[in-house]
């Protein structure tokens, strides 16, 4: 049995992140045909799920670049590698020494999340807010009041790249940490961070629901540099025209542009789907 795995932003949707009609028709395609998918995203489950409802998404799918499983059967997480109090400290420190916001995230024992941080300090940073949904959440609180004992799965910050460029060099420094950075808009004056235990990643991921599902072939699209650990842990691993250079030349091949549909097209003649 085969698993295709999904990255979103850049990949799957297109440049409004979205599922485009034609890409979800070729969902439905896979559906009908018996041909299992799911996602592994650097995203939240607050910040896919509107986008992936109602497009038959049931399988256990893997959030925040592998350090959740989302469950939908049972509508619960399991969980990977979390940061120690003080990785937590040092990430959080290094944040406000740039002046960024840090978003710390945390699992609660009812599965639910709670997002902790200290006062916006810029306009940048309420992109962050949409883009992860953070208003969907129900617990959002402030940073003095997170537990010392909590579980806490990631921290996301989002600024100006020399700030970003920063904090990054100070996580080079934690041996059991690993961030991930990006483009926030276009051009190269901001830049998102997520930071997050380096035992928890995509490839992990893979490995993780290869042995739920029982599944014997993986077959992986991603465009950035998250996506890499899922790319070696896959049997076959395609890059839209869109990725970086460093995924291209990872990939088993370079396929069209998200923009475009492309994986959309590659799946219709890789499975030889009819509409």
């Amino acid at each position: 049995m085969e698993l295709v795995v999904f990255d979103l932003d850049g990949t799957l949707l297109n440049r409004d992140s979205e599922i485009s009609d034609y890409t979800s028709e070729t969902l439905r395609l896979l559906t009908e045909n018996d041909i299992a998918y799911t996602v592994a995203t650097g995203r939240t489950l607050h910040g896919a799920r509107a986008i992936l409802d109602g497009h038959s998404f049931a399988l256990p799918q893997a959030y925040k670049n592998g350090v959740m499983i989302w469950h939908p059967e049972t509508r619960h997480y399991s969980s990977g590698a979390t940061l120690s109090p003080d990785e937590l400290d040092n990430v959080v420190s290094a944040c406000l020494g740039q002046r960024l916001t840090p978003f710390v995230f945390t699992l609660d024992e009812d599965q639910e999340t709670t997002v902790y941080h200290p006062p916006i300090v810029s306009e940048i940073e309420r992109d962050l807010v949409d883009a992860v949904s953070l208003e969907e959440h129900k617990r959002i609180r402030a940073l003095d009041h997170l537990p010392r004992n909590a579980t806490v799965t990631h921290v996301n910050a989002i600024g100006a790249s020399e700030a970003i460029g920063a904090v990054l060099g100070s996580v080079d420094d934690e041996p059991h940490l690993v961030a991930y950075s990006g483009f926030a808009r276009d051009g190269e004056q901001w830049r998102w961070l997520d930071v997050h235990h380096s035992d928890a990643s995509k490839g992990g991921a893979i490995e993780t629901l290869k042995k739920l599902l029982d599944i014997e072939r993986v077959i992986c699209f991603g465009d950035s540099d998250n996506d890499l650990s899922m790319f070696e842990a896959a049997d076959e691993s395609y890059a839209p025209a869109n990725a970086n250079d460093r995924v291209k030349s990872a990939a088993t091949a370079v396929i069209g542009h998200h923009n475009e549909e492309g994986i959309a097209h590659f799946l219709r003649e890789r499975f030889a789907l009819e509409p």
